[in-house]
């Protein structure tokens, strides 16, 4: 008996010792080993065969020859796919897009079940094994070696997520999204239509003007921002567009159904029936669309659940073939969304949903819309919230970026690591921005990460929010004060300093300060006069453009132009008009000859939510830019009224006040500004009534000067009436809220 198990012993210690630890693929610049290919391989599956050779000669110069499936099995075989030499292998635990990298004796196999999980596996043993790297389109880490020596493999690896996009320029290549296994161009071929589709599947343009019952009906009138989901006809155009389109774009697998990018869903009975059964808006809208999809039970059809219908309806499920794209726009960034499950939030809402379907892509943020060169410490929840994600049974992810252009807030930090976490939620993330900083900003890493952990902390010791429609000024009393602007600028430089001599390293060191130089050139329109504002004094005690902010702005705009297509914000506000709106706005600062720093009397007093500076705001010399929030004082429902004091008898000859427009945010022009003067402050006499000229309906923002000219005259107090709408218009979705009215500054020449 002993004999007998001390045999075994030995024969196992025989088979163990004649497995190779190691595979030695390449070595002295020569290799046994050939690449084998099925003879009908997949355009996927060829691509991976052809990258694996082609990866191979860039590192160790040795080219690997591709041979067909047909050939006789060898030892040293580097197998791609699914053929004949892998047809034992065992696939069964893998998944669409996921793979096996497995070693026996010295061969290889990199297999993939569907679509492009041969071409993953290739990737990943180039990054995971041989420590290649792609940071950005443009940045490979590409190893040379003579040898190529490897350990014993049995990787497998299947995605948590089906779709994994982001919204990053970066992500716009397409190289670059196979490396890091992201949907790219050809995946995106899947959809048909895409978001907000409601104005091409029913464009009012077509039918507004004889049908405006195919509408919304808001507060008794109709208009064309949202169809009227209760119209039959309606129901049978857009299944006719769609048959259309289908026709067009047979491939095409999801189609979408849903609603404009506006808050105008229709409010008739049978809409408005619906919904409050359903508790929600979106009870009209899945109603809908649970018909349309019965009309294509071979093709998917996506609506969102955004802003108003956000809320899942209470009964109405949605058909098998409805895909439900839920967006978290309005949730805080400065924590994880699972830390707010109140009934009113994102996580609450995700939750409702998925016990209706999980049949969900979740459509994500992760930039600031209003200022993408802005600040934005969101790296600390992006990891929690697509763990978020996962928990809830999501099985598609878009996480939205910049789109595609350059140079907005460590783009390819973050696109690096969203695309790692939709890969595999659970990565060591401290790791893998270490690696990349590392990588891709050399001796910097250090310093950069030591400036993102840095604003990291203060964002989350100050309690202040993280939004997406927010702004560097926000933020300037919480993670963005003037003294930590000024540490962060002393990171920076020990960065730049240290790879000074190293040029690639040292742009983009550069291109990630873009943001704090942002910052200072926003902030310093609200601190006015002073060593970080918009404005000094000379010797003479005359004000003058603050030379540092100029040359700051020169600084800004040539470095941006250098990296190329580069967007301020949003609204495409490009590096050139940026350039001469801030120009503009020095130029006007602290340009009030007659009626800067005069007292205001405020008849009736501004509301409190946007105070400005205050008392001083209509004569402090500083003008709003298109950001209501700063440097506008504003007015709920209510007119402007107030009396400028000019504190003895002048001569003047025009009066003039800026007004804002953004009818999103409810701000409208005045009807017509009124300009009175009196000598005593007691006896007014109008002297002009200048009116709008601009439409309520006119978008925004935009900004419109009231201006009066005319014959010199001598007065003392200047009596300013600006007259509000009061309400919202009957055709806005803000009816029958207050409207707000903003102004920044009475000149008075």
């Amino acid at each position: 008996m002993k004999l007998k198990i001390l045999l075994n012993i030995l024969f196992i210690y025989a088979v163990v010792q004649a497995q190779p630890n190691t595979i030695t693929l390449v070595s002295g610049n020569n290799s046994n080993y050939k690449i084998v290919l099925s003879n009908t391989a997949s355009h996927w599956d060829s691509l991976a065969a052809n990258e694996f050779q082609h990866y191979i000669k860039e590192i160790s110069g040795v080219q690997i020859p591709i041979i067909n499936d047909f050939s006789p099995i060898t030892s040293n075989e580097i197998v791609i796919g699914l053929n004949n030499h892998s047809k034992d292998l065992n696939l069964s635990s893998i998944k669409n897009d996921g793979f096996i990298i497995k070693t026996e004796g010295e061969k290889i196999y990199f297999v993939g079940r569907k679509g492009k999980g041969t071409l993953n596996a290739v990737y990943t043993f180039f990054e995971k094994y041989l420590n290649c790297r792609m940071y950005s389109s443009g940045v490979k880490i590409i190893p040379k070696q003579k040898s190529i020596i490897f350990p014993q493999i049995n990787d497998v690896e299947n995605p948590v997520f089906s779709y994994r996009s982001v919204h990053y320029y970066e992500a716009m290549n397409d190289e670059y999204c196979r490396w890091h296994k992201l949907v790219d161009s050809d995946d995106k071929k899947t959809w048909g239509m895409f978001v907000h589709t409601f104005r091409l599947l029913i464009p009012p343009e077509k039918y507004f003007k004889e049908h405006t019952e195919y509408f919304a009906l808001r507060n008794e009138v109709r208009v064309p921002g949202q169809p009227c989901l209760s119209n039959p006809d309606v129901l049978e155009i857009v299944v006719g567009e769609l048959k259309s389109g289908m026709k067009k774009n047979p491939e095409a697998k999801i189609w979408s159904v849903s609603q404009n990018d506006n808050y105008y869903n229709c409010q008739c009975s049978l809409c408005s029936k619906l919904d409050e059964t359903e508790g929600s808006p979106s009870g009209s809208l899945l109603n809908f669309v649970n018909k349309v999809a019965k009309e294509f039970p071979d093709k998917i059809i996506s609506t969102l659940a955004y802003q108003y219908t956000r809320k899942p309806p209470r009964t109405i499920k949605p058909e098998k073939n409805v895909n439900i794209m839920l967006c978290s726009i309005e949730a805080e960034r400065n924590k994880p969304l699972d830390e707010d499950i109140s009934d009113d939030s994102f996580i609450h809402d995700l939750a409702e949903w998925s016990k209706l379907t999980n049949n969900i892509i979740v459509w994500d943020y992760v930039v600031q819309f209003t200022n993408l060169v802005s600040p934005f410490p969101n790296f600390h929840v992006l990891q929690p919230n697509i763990q978020s994600f996962y928990k809830y049974g999501v099985k598609m992810v878009f996480e939205q970026g910049a789109g595609n252009r350059e140079g907005t807030e460590f783009g390819e930090l973050r696109t690096y690591l969203i695309a790692k976490l939709l890969w595999d939620p659970f990565i060591n993330i401290d790791s893998v921005t270490n690696d990349f900083l590392n990588g891709y900003y050399g001796k910097a890493g250090k310093q950069i990460r030591a400036y993102i952990d840095l604003m990291t902390k203060e964002l989350i010791k100050s309690n202040a929010q993280l939004l997406i429609y927010s702004s560097p000024v926000s933020s300037i009393k919480d993670y963005l004060t003037p003294d930590l602007v000024k540490e962060y600028n002393r990171i920076f430089d020990e960065a730049e300093h240290s790879v000074l001599n190293e040029n690639q390293y040292h742009e983009r060191v550069k291109t990630a300060r873009l943001p704090l130089k942002y910052t200072m050139l926003e902030q310093a329109k609200v601190i006015g006069e002073g060593d970080s504002g918009l404005i000094i004094k000379d010797e003479d005690g005359n004000y003058k453009a603050n030379p540092k902010i100029t040359n700051l702005l020169n600084e800004f705009v040539i470095e941006c132009k250098k990296i190329g297509n580069i967007y301020i914000n949003e609204k495409q506000l490009d590096v050139d008009t940026y350039f001469s709106n801030y120009k503009e706005l020095l130029s006007k600062t602290m340009k009030n000859p007659i009626g800067l720093f005069k007292p205001i009397k405020y008849i009736i007093e501004p509301g409190v939510k946007y105070p400005a500076n205050g008392e001083k705001t209509l004569t402090d010399g500083l003008h709003g830019d298109v950001d209501y929030h700063f440097n506008w004082l504003g007015y709920e429902g209510e007119d402007i009224e107030v009396v400028l004091d000019l504190e003895e008898s002048t001569i003047i000859k025009k009066v003039s006040a800026d007004f804002l427009q953004v009818i999103l945010s409810w701000i409208f022009l005045p009807t017509q500004m009124e300009i009175s003067l009196s000598d005593d402050g007691v006896d007014f006499k109008n002297i002009s009534t200048i009116k709008s000229i601009e439409p309520l309906e006119k978008d925004g923002p935009f900004i419109h000067t009231f201006a009066a000219e005319f014959e010199p005259v001598q007065t003392r107090y200047i009596k300013i009436e600006a007259k509000n709408i009061k309400v919202c218009p009957r055709w806005h979705a803000g009816y029958p809220y207050k409207a707000w009215i903003f102004t920044d500054e009475i000149v008075v020449e």
